[in-house]
């Protein structure tokens, strides 16, 4: 046994009780090793089996047209949507008739805030930090430091995981960035016909290994000259992509040809296309994240639609977006809970910011900084709820302000990290939290 008692005399494997305190104040990654020892008991490195689900509805969807409907609003700003009651005695609007019967598992956020401007960037949801005067390196994303501190659950599954294609507008199509912390923590982008490239075919695991070990000799060779730090963030990827290679485990969880199928009929297809410059609205993606945190993936991110309605608001809504959204967020939900998995995965399905309140010319509404929302479920969390409000015309937050950040720092709370204690070092070493705000009360 170890002892640190005493002076500086030998421990069992002949280092001394000094050499074991200089150890200890090493860092690995730009974490201590005391730091990364708190983050494995606290988090469970090895046994933390939680993860989280991110549907970034990219654009911006209309609060007023989907859970905080203003009835006794004058028409310009009511709208013609109706709404109808929940199982859990709160409203949202009758488009979204499936996720009403299953309201008891979970929470509508009626007064989320803290987007910067009226810029359509998808920043503020994957950190919970406006994109002005970044540290060095910029945030990371929750996805990214989730890989950082928590690493694989599975050394074949990456920690993060993004369901979208490059989009027209880059945010549209963002994962979620790794910031300071690096390629190495980016989230992993399994698209299309790459999916064909996750498996060996004609090839031996002996071979895969001598050209491994070929490019690790030509990485050293140019590793001297490389002052951005690059090539480190290359060795995470390079050992992340033959471990993929070497098991069939992502390439399994990423083919959902395998369901029973009633499940492929609850979430159905949807659109895979892109909609305009933003994201498919793929149901089979809400599929592919169910399974794939289910591999052991910590994050997943999925960008869905496209929800800028600055025209004819009223008609695109439900025939396209809301219909679809309802299906595949309710499918995820009902399919987490009847698999056991809803106290283990938290999802959040949330877009930049909110809608105008009074309807433009164009029977569309514009952008809206003041005011937003969201959904939240799983995660074992107090569900059957809306946590905040707004006035009579949905314009400013009359009860309960929600800052992003502070649902992000329960999602942080739910994988097990504490964000008022986990702090990860900038590119200029500062060590900085992973988020600034404290997780929801109403959520438990």
């Amino acid at each position: 046994m170890l002892s640190l008692l005493g002076s500086a005399r030998s421990l069992c494997d002949g280092l001394t009780r000094r050499d074991a305190l200089r150890l200890g104040a090493l860092t690995v990654g730009g974490l201590s090793l005391t730091d990364l020892l708190r983050a494995d008991a606290e988090a469970g490195r090895n046994g933390n089996h939680k993860s989280v689900i991110m549907i970034y509805m990219c654009g911006a969807p209309p609060h007023q047209d989907m859970y905080d409907l203003k009835t006794e609003a004058p028409k310009e700003i009511r709208g013609p949507f109706q709404p109808i009651a929940t199982n859990a005695g709160f409203e949202i609007c009758e488009h979204l008739p499936k996720l009403a019967t299953i309201a008891d598992k979970w929470t509508a956020l009626r007064s989320v805030y803290g987007s910067p401007s009226g810029a359509h960037d998808s920043f503020i949801c994957y950190t919970g930090r406006s994109t002005r005067n970044q540290p060095p390196g910029g945030w990371p994303s929750m996805g990214s430091v989730a890989s950082r501190v928590l690493g694989p659950k599975t050394p074949s599954v990456p920690p993060f995981i993004g369901l979208a294609p490059d989009a027209g507008h880059p945010p549209y199509g963002s994962p979620g960035l790794p910031g300071f912390l690096g390629i190495g923590d980016a989230a992993f982008r399994p698209s299309g016909p790459s999916r064909e490239d996750m498996v060996l075919k004609g090839i031996s695991a002996d071979r895969l290994g001598n050209r491994r070990n070929l490019l690790t000799s030509l990485d050293n060779l140019r590793r001297e000259a490389d002052a951005s730090g690059t090539l480190a963030g290359m060795d995470d990827i390079n050992q992340q992509a033959f471990d993929i290679l070497t098991s069939s485990n992502l390439a399994t969880a990423l083919d959902v040809s395998g369901e029973p199928e009633h499940v492929l009929n609850r979430y159905g297809k949807g659109q895979a296309r892109k909609v305009g410059d933003g994201a498919p609205m793929n149901l089979e993606h809400f599929l592919l994240a169910r399974r794939l945190v289910e591999a052991g993936c910590r994050v997943v991110t999925l960008n869905f639609g496209r929800w800028d309605f600055h025209s004819d608001n009223f008609g695109k809504l439900p025939q396209q977006h809301m219909h679809l959204f309802d299906r595949g967020l309710s499918a995820l939900v009902e399919d987490l809970h009847e698999r056991g998995l809803s106290d283990d995965v938290a999802v959040v399905a949330w877009g930049e910011f909110g809608r105008t309140p009074r309807i433009n010319a164009n029977a569309g509404r514009d952008h809206w900084p003041q005011v937003g929302g969201g959904f939240v479920a799983g995660g074992g969390l107090n569900h059957g709820q809306a946590i905040g409000a707004t006035d009579r015309l949905g314009s400013k937050i009359a009860d309960r302000p929600v800052h992003f950040g502070e649902v992000l720092a329960t999602l942080y709370r739910h994988l097990g990290l504490d964000p008022g204690t986990v702090k990860l070092p900038d590119l200029a070493g500062r060590p900085q939290y992973v988020v600034e705000h404290e997780p929801l009360k109403e959520l438990g």
